[in-house]
């Protein structure tokens, strides 16, 4: 029989026959039968939001018979092979009616194919390593009859008939993009295939033969698929898989076809707003080298192996972020505001939003306004927004990111930290500061006629001795740039790269890398360079962890299809600087936001609302670049640490200026996130620092009370200190123009500010009027 259906033109033939048989007995028997190709999953940190679905084909197995109607199992039957319960795989009695039929001139072609033979044809197709391989598959030729048969006898001895049945309904195309019938019963009818119908189940089921011409979902093909859908029926009425009754009803119904395709990829998320995450998500997925040797095996693997990937996008936070950063700045808008979530502790990015629409402008039709640079709009270009799949938060791609301004003085804070100096440490904070920092002779950052490096403040009234508390609090340019030369810039530029800065832009990364020219990175306390709102977030996130890097990751749990864990989600963390330097740098930053600890000896805000807002132990700080081009703002809790950063994306040297606190800054946005992501989390404080890096080294300042100018300056600067001279003379006991004293007096650390407050004497005695009472001079009378 197996020789008659391989070669008809001579069947009759008993030498035919013979050969037909040893042809069949020499083929190998093992078919090694992998699973076919499976969407993967994303899942919001609940582990039951939908995010995302990716896939080459739109396949999800189902794990058990039972997780399919009956109606289902009985109509592909009835389809397909009504003696699938028969036969071992080979249906001899239709491989005979096949050759009588097809032998007749002019009759309608019968196939003999079993239902495990069309898997088999199916599976080796799926197994194929090379194109021609498929081709070998699926090509009408007598060899591959033959190779289906022996495999079937193969696969019908190592599976039961449920386990043959459910393979194949796993593997077999439906149309429109569904494969398997998961897929198929989400695509035509938004169900799972244990809720079919008997009418809905013979639908499915007469699509396998032509899904094309079958299409239910068109005009044209919606009748041709009832037909067929009523000849399944007569089938299954014919093996009594169903009463006449049953038959009748079903072919009564007009079945709603969906006919809705699955999403797919990061431009088709379950709400609009998460693509960001979802593209940070993928790229992250095609760095890893666990899911293969190239990005071409990692989008496979990602499209088709099946996972169930729990990311650690939380709702709750990521609607807070979506909603603060669309509040009162369209997507239309030049200017984007881009927010950046990460748990402190295991570097889970809890949100990532911006105020743009995560899609590809429509080429031909599109929505993009005119680039905001002038040279590029000239040109005729349009510009990222509203839509755009750029990763602005995270960057790659040619995003190198943003100037995040004074944000980046902690690590001005940590480097002299970790040398030793203390948040006591005082600095003499001028209105300009002329530093060893060499730039171009006599360019905007340059004293006058010079090629030094000489930054001014905000403003005048930050003029004067302050502290590390102060001087962030304030943002005390003139502070920190000289705090910045006495630790060495290279050493602040490694604090930032510790803590989690990634220095994307060449340029940046080029000045890094090499400590020679770190050294004279003398803006670089003022955040120069570029950085994204997730690299400035994680890099705070850090600190609030008391040190603990921990890289960013975009997921928390990762399952194979057969429900194993995959260890690649664990967080990756290690202690990168201390917990004392952490807690100290920590107990500055509450400062800027309206904070304090018990320890902390702040004066002057920038941000000082956010406190108030947040409802919760808080530290941060905000930045601004020159001609406010740019805007930034990091809050955190023990929980949660949230970073903005305001820019044109488009052009870095945007004439716009980026505010704060106004309803279009960037303020609003970051303490409003991080308020409505604290909502039912407990208030955790953060832990103060000792004394150590709190007050140093203390030391007894010299008493240099009466004593000449000069010559206090010379034991107050003997002892450690640095002496400055008041500018205003204060009364006292000593002689005018001597020294009256210090501040502080008693003690202060090492290497601190102490001032020398100059005397103008003793106050004058007091003078009396004619009538006895005190006074300056005698009262003028008025004259007549």
């Amino acid at each position: 029989m197996v020789a008659a259906a391989a070669f008809p033109a001579v069947a009759l033939s008993g030498l035919a026959a013979k050969a037909g048989s040893e042809t069949f007995d020499a083929l190998p028997t093992e078919l090694a039968v992998g699973p076919g190709p499976q969407m993967s999953r994303l899942l919001a940190a609940d582990g039951k939001t939908p995010l995302a679905t990716m896939y080459d084909e739109n396949r999800r197995d189902i794990n058990k018979i039972d997780d399919v109607a009956p109606a289902m199992r009985k109509a592909i039957i009835a389809a397909e092979d009504h003696d699938f319960y028969e036969h071992n795989g080979v249906d001899l009695n239709g491989v005979a009616r096949a050759f009588v039929n097809n032998s007749q001139e002019g009759s309608y072609q019968q196939g003999a194919s079993t239902l495990t033979m069309q898997y088999v044809r199916l599976a080796i197709a799926y197994s194929a390593t090379h194109p021609a391989d498929v081709v070998a598959a699926t090509e009408d030729t007598n060899a591959r009859k033959l190779r289906e048969m022996r495999y079937a006898v193969q696969i019908e001895n190592e599976f039961s008939k449920d386990e043959i049945l459910l393979r194949y309904l796993n593997i077999a195309s439906f149309g429109n993009g569904a494969y398997g019938i998961y897929a198929a019963s989400q695509v035509y009818f938004a169900k799972s295939p244990s809720k079919l119908t008997i009418s809905e189940a013979a639908l499915l089921a007469g699509l396998v033969k032509a899904p094309s011409t079958l299409d239910p979902t068109t005009r044209s093909g919606y009748p041709q698929a009832l037909a067929r859908r009523d000849y399944v029926l007569d089938n299954m009425l014919e093996i009594s898989a169903i009463t006449a009754d049953e038959a009748e009803k079903a072919k009564a119904s007009q079945p709603k076809i969906v006919g809705k395709r699955a999403p797919n990829g990061c431009v088709d998320t379950n709400t609009k707003e998460w693509g960001f995450f979802c593209d940070y998500f993928y790229r992250w997925w095609m760095t890893q080298e666990a899911f293969g040797s190239t990005t071409y095996d990692r989008e496979r693997r990602l499209k088709s192996g099946g996972f169930t990937i729990i990311t650690t996008m939380e709702p709750q936070v990521q609607k807070a972020a979506d909603q603060a950063a669309r509040r009162n700045l369209s997507a239309n808008s030049k200017a984007a505001r881009m927010l950046a979530v990460v748990e402190p502790g295991t570097g889970r990015v809890r949100a990532l939003a911006t105020n743009r629409n995560y899609k590809l402008d429509d080429p031909n039709n599109p929505a993009n306004k005119p680039h905001s640079d002038p040279k590029q709009r000239k040109n005729g270009r349009l510009g990222n927004y509203p839509n755009t799949v750029n990763p602005l938060l995270s960057g790659g791609d040619g995003i190198s990111g943003y100037q995040a301004g004074s944000t980046f003085k902690i690590f001005t804070i940590v480097a002299a930290l970790e040398k030793g100096i203390p948040l006591s440490h005082t600095i003499n904070a001028e209105r300009q500061f002329r530093s060893e920092y060499i730039v171009g002779e006599n360019g905007s950052a340059a004293c006058k006629n010079t090629h030094f490096y000489c930054p001014t403040n905000a403003s005048d009234s930050m003029v004067g001795v302050h502290n590390m508390w102060s001087a962030f609090g304030r943002s005390v340019n003139t502070y920190f740039v000289p705090l910045q030369q006495q630790v060495g810039a290279e050493n602040v530029v490694e604090a930032a790269q510790k803590l989690g800065i990634t220095f994307r832009d060449q340029q940046d990364f080029n000045r890094a890398e090499d400590k020679d020219r770190a050294h004279q990175w003398g803006p670089f306390t003022l955040g120069v360079s570029q950085t994204t709102p997730l690299d400035l977030a994680n890099s705070y996130a850090t600190l609030a962890a008391e040190g603990l890097y921990c890289e960013p990751i975009p997921v928390q749990e990762i399952r194979d299809p057969e429900g194993n864990k995959l260890d690649i989600a664990d967080p990756r963390c290690e202690q990168r600087i201390s917990t004392e330097v952490a807690r100290a740098a920590v107990d500055a930053a509450r400062c800027p936001v309206g904070d304090r600890s018990s320890t902390s000896r702040c004066a002057g805000a920038t941000a000082r609302n956010v406190r108030g807002v947040v409802d919760a132990p808080v530290a941060g700080k905000s930045g601004t670049t020159d001609k406010d081009k740019t805007a930034s703002l990091v809050a955190m809790t023990k929980q949660y640490s949230v970073a903005g950063i305001m820019a044109d994306p488009d052009w870095p040297q945007t004439t716009q200026r980026m505010g704060h606190n106004e309803p279009k800054g960037i303020n609003p946005p970051v303490y409003e996130t991080l308020r409505d992501a604290m909502k039912g989390k407990p208030r955790i404080d953060f832990t103060p620092p000792g004394d150590k890096l709190r007050y140093g080294d203390q030391r007894r300042i010299p008493n240099v009370k009466c004593i000449s100018v000069e010559k206090a300056k010379s034991r107050i600067s003997g002892a450690g200190f640095v002496a400055v001279v008041g500018r205003n003379q204060v009364e006292s006991n000593c002689p005018a123009g001597t020294a009256a004293g210090t501040s502080p007096d008693g003690r202060t650390a090492k290497g601190s500010v102490v001032t020398i407050k100059v005397s103008s004497g003793p106050a004058p005695e007091p003078t009396t009027t004619p009538e006895g009472r005190p006074g300056g001079r005698p009262t003028e009378r008025p004259t007549d």
